[in-house]
């Protein structure tokens, strides 16, 4: 990724230099195993060894690549040149390239994974804190873009809390699925290296040995890690999309904050725009953008292709600095989320009355009026506060059908807002739990 969209710490996941650390450790890990089995001598072992504080040289590796046109092979050689020709001839005894490179990969999606949990533990933590300050703020709840009935700010924050937290659960289960690793040989039948090297190097480097590989790893546990991550990037795209709608000039009940000295337009000076936001739903299309590729990954030729290989030195650093990112982002526009409760108030009174129409029609049929009489003496008045601006309740008054079946008093009940915010402990005790 680019590095406007890209924090340091996830990006050295991907650097050249971690990925051929990676790979040092895994070669030098096999040979310890390899000579405790008595396969290669302890001394050319502890050999490779040599090696554990060099700084691999990228550039000395692409020119030998540019020879040998193999990767693995540039890196082994290169290796050689640090720990000697002789001492390093048995590196890499029994294995296959895909032995290190999956192995690897699988190693820095992990890593990703963690920083990626941490991410969404941070932005988790935002939404409960902003969802308990405005557990009790009033706000007109909308379905279809247009006024339903009351609801609360605090409800809003809470649900986007369990969805996230749902996420945390989905990534937790993809990182445990992903941390795999195999060191199996060619076609995966152990033939030229033995089970016991791969259960060393997995340990070494915190995986589980990969139950049966073919010469790679199962594509089936990066598809559900990348969708994992394509999910958690439209539950993103869900909470951004919320905050653009409610710094809309026309409802402005909450907007990102504008900081000192940052403009929102070059033209017109007046505007405050929900770029931050807009930039999420942005960065959510990229994530969701390797989900498709990952799929297709999973169909490979007999015991392997490389036709994912392409595709997953690009979708592996992309996606995971793009979520890494994108979850700091809206972390940070939670945390200074500006919310305006008296405008909340305002755009729900908008329409006098109106949200309070289930009520009255309940009611209605409660008292003995049937649904379909009940549904027409609603609408009727609701009708008049829709195309003549009336007041919902002053119209419901007037209605002698109305007033015959729920009296005065029962009319003027119906209009109290906290009927509809009696069961927000309720639900915030089934999110966060009795604190």
């Amino acid at each position: 990724m680019i590095p406007r969209y890209s924090r340091p710490e996830m990006v050295s996941i991907w650097s050249p230099q971690t990925k051929f650390k990676i790979w040092y450790e895994i070669e030098a890990h096999a040979c310890d195993a390899m000579a405790d089995l008595g396969v290669i001598p302890r001394e050319n072992a502890d050999a490779v060894w040599k090696a554990k504080d060099v700084e691999f040289d990228v550039d000395r590796i692409d020119e030998i690549e540019a020879v040998t046109k193999h990767d693995v092979i540039a890196f082994l050689t290169h290796l050689a040149e640090h720990v000697g020709s002789d001492e390093a001839r048995f590196v890499h005894q029994g294995m296959t390239s895909s032995d290190v490179l999956d192995t690897t990969f699988n190693v820095q999606l992990t890593r990703a994974a963690d920083l990626l949990i941490a991410d969404l533990e941070a932005l988790l933590a935002a939404l409960k804190r902003r969802a308990i300050e405005h557990k009790d703020t009033i706000r007109v709840g909308r379905s279809h873009g247009i006024h339903a009935e009351p609801t609360t700010m605090g409800l809003t924050l809470a649900r986007f809390y369990a969805e996230m937290d749902r996420n945390l659960t989905r990534l937790r289960t993809a990182r445990d699925e992903i941390a795999t690793g195999a060191i199996s040989g060619a076609v995966g039948t152990f033939a030229n290296i033995d089970p016991r090297v791969e259960e060393h190097v997995c340990a070494k480097l915190g995986l589980t040995p990969e139950p049966i590989s073919t010469q790679v790893i199962p594509r089936d546990r990066h598809a559900a890690f990348f969708a994992t991550l394509g999910v958690i990037a439209s539950s993103v795209e869900n909470i951004a999309t919320e905050v653009r709608h409610m710094q809309r000039t026309e409802v402005l009940e909450a907007a990102e904050y504008f900081s000192a000295g940052q403009k929102g337009s070059s033209a017109m000076p007046h505007k405050k725009n929900p770029v931050l936001t807009e930039n999420l739903t942005g960065l959510a299309r990229i994530v969701r953008m390797a989900v498709v590729p990952a799929m297709e990954n999973v169909t490979l030729w007999h015991e392997r292709d490389i036709s994912h290989s392409s595709v997953e030195r690009t979708i592996g650093p992309d996606t995971t600095v793009t979520l890494d990112f994108a979850l700091a982002r809206l972390t940070s526009v939670i945390d200074k989320l500006l919310i305006y409760p008296d405008n909340m108030l305002a755009n729900m009174n908008k329409f006098s009355g109106l949200v309070m129409s289930q009520r009255v029609l309940l009611a209605l049929t409660q008292a003995g009026v049937s649904r379909e009489d009940a549904y027409v003496y609603v609408q009727r008045n609701a009708m008049k506060v829709w195309e003549d601006g009336k007041d919902f309740k002053t119209e419901l008054l007037g209605d002698s059908d109305v007033v015959a079946a729920l009296g005065v008093e029962s009319i003027e009940e119906k209009f109290d807002l906290g009927y509809h915010t009696k069961h927000v402990d309720t639900i915030f005790k089934r999110v966060f739990g009795e604190a």
